[in-house]
């Protein structure tokens, strides 16, 4: 016991009279080690990100969008180009018996105007359950009731953006707003509500900070279904009638089947592919694949990183056995066996490797207070960047994996064994003799 502590003591102290090179050498293997913990918390914090943008669809909805064919964006497409799901639709597809509820939705881009106030608004024209189904809260008053949507009522909510924009000291509650001079009064104003990012192709990015919610039915008296685009010297409208159904099944066994029904029965009713189907439950088992391939790339280069480190360490070591050689040829000279100049030099590696693993693990620790510096850097001085970001990247809060950190001790204990090994036999099998001939 006490040979083995005095081999420990020799190695700490023979590192400590080379403390530039240790140094060096302990940095590789920080860098390693902080990089796995670092890579992985990323990793996993984009993923949950993403899987908790996914969740908040609902992971028994399926939510049926109105698309704009490809074959609709020719130059010989008419004036006023119409497609999307229509109103009589939504009988047919309510015939489904696994669908418990069906939620319709007309969106529309609006310049909403109080006083000399003036908001480029989302107008999201809805019945009461889009609430619930997007999560979103009350803050204050209420949001739009079934009687308010049966009745055709010129009332609106305001998410909180729109809120704070329009009514920055009043209270909201009571004021009128107008869409394209018609008033709508404020019943309600949301809580704040996080963006969610584009998702699979079909839903795209949704900021909820500009959004108004009007009754559906007022929308289609008030609006209706054509919308005009008018543009530098061109004009062009298309008419939509629903923008989107969420349709709402019990349970996540009825999910896939009802999907599938859904998709023969539009088919039958439109000639056309102008619909896309999204399945939330579906995009949330490729977000967890995705998250699988995504965490062993990341572990991939994290491992690439360490073998680096571990190179560095194996060249340290034999540069100190060539300087060492004199005093390994006394030590064998005064009896010392091969196996105990193996154990000196492989200690020695080995305390590199637990110093730079400690220090990375600190160093790895770091990473979501790093990032957040980073990111408020990079707001300050490069705004745009940041903007065009994908929301998922940029609002990235890194996540440490509990397992990462003795993992990455673990292997760099273990790469200071492997790379030190050699070095180790090396100085282990010299001549005594050649040895301390060496000047």
């Amino acid at each position: 016991m006490i040979f083995q502590l005095r081999i420990w003591r020799l190695a700490i102290a023979s590192l400590i009279l080379h403390p530039l090179r240790s140094l060096l050498t302990v940095l590789g293997i920080f860098i390693g080690v902080a990089s796995v913990v670092w890579l992985l918390a990323i990793g996993e914090g984009i993923s949950r990100e993403a899987q908790r943008q996914i969740e908040e669809l609902g992971a028994t909805n399926i939510m049926l969008r109105s698309i704009l064919p490809i074959e609709e964006l020719s130059e010989d497409t008419e004036f006023w180009v119409q497609y999307g799901i229509k109103r009589d639709d939504v009988a047919a597809l309510l015939k489904i018996p696994s669908i418990r509820n069906a939620i319709q939705i007309r969106e529309a881009k609006r310049e909403c105007h109080y006083g000399a106030i003036t908001i480029d608004g989302h107008l999201v024209a809805c019945t009461p359950g889009y609430a619930d189904a997007m999560q979103l809260k009350i803050a204050e008053g209420h949001f739009i009731t079934d009687v308010q949507v049966h009745r055709r009522e010129n009332v609106c909510a305001l998410a909180a953006g729109a809120a704070r924009k329009f009514f920055p000291v009043e209270n909201p509650l009571g004021k009128i707003i107008r869409v394209r001079d018609v008033p709508y009064t404020v019943v309600g104003v949301m809580q704040p509500r996080r963006p969610m990012a584009g998702i699979g192709g079909s839903i795209a990015a949704q900021d909820f900070t500009n959004d108004i919610y009007i009754p559906l039915k007022t929308f289609w008296q008030r609006i209706g279904d054509r919308v005009l685009f008018v543009g530098a010297g061109t004009r062009s409208g298309e008419e939509v009638e629903l923008s989107q159904i969420t349709f709402q099944v019990a349970t996540m066994d009825e999910v896939v089947p009802t999907a599938a029904a859904i998709r023969r029965t539009m088919e039958k009713l439109h000639e056309k592919e102008d619909y896309a189907i999204v399945v939330p439950l579906e995009l949330l088992e490729q977000a967890r694949t995705t998250k699988l391939m995504f965490m062993v790339f990341m572990g991939l280069i994290a491992a690439v990183t360490l073998m680096v480190g571990g190179i560095g360490i194996m060249n340290i070591m034999l540069a100190t056995v060539t300087e060492r050689t004199r005093e390994i040829g006394i030590r064998r000279a005064l009896g010392a066996r091969q196996s105990d100049i193996t154990r000196q030099f492989l200690a020695e590696t080995v305390v590199l490797s637990i110093v730079g693993g400690v220090i990375g693990i600190l160093g790895g620790l770091t990473c979501p207070w790093v990032m957040d510096l980073v990111r408020q850097l990079l707001e300050k001085w490069a705004p745009q960047a940041m903007a065009n970001l994908p929301g998922t990247v940029r609002d990235v809060t890194p996540v440490i994996v509990s397992w990462s950190i003795p993992l990455a001790f673990v292997i760099s204990v273990v790469i200071g064994i492997i790379f030190g090994l050699y070095p180790a036999q090396r100085a282990a099998k010299m001549d005594p003799i050649e040895a301390l001939r060496h000047a």
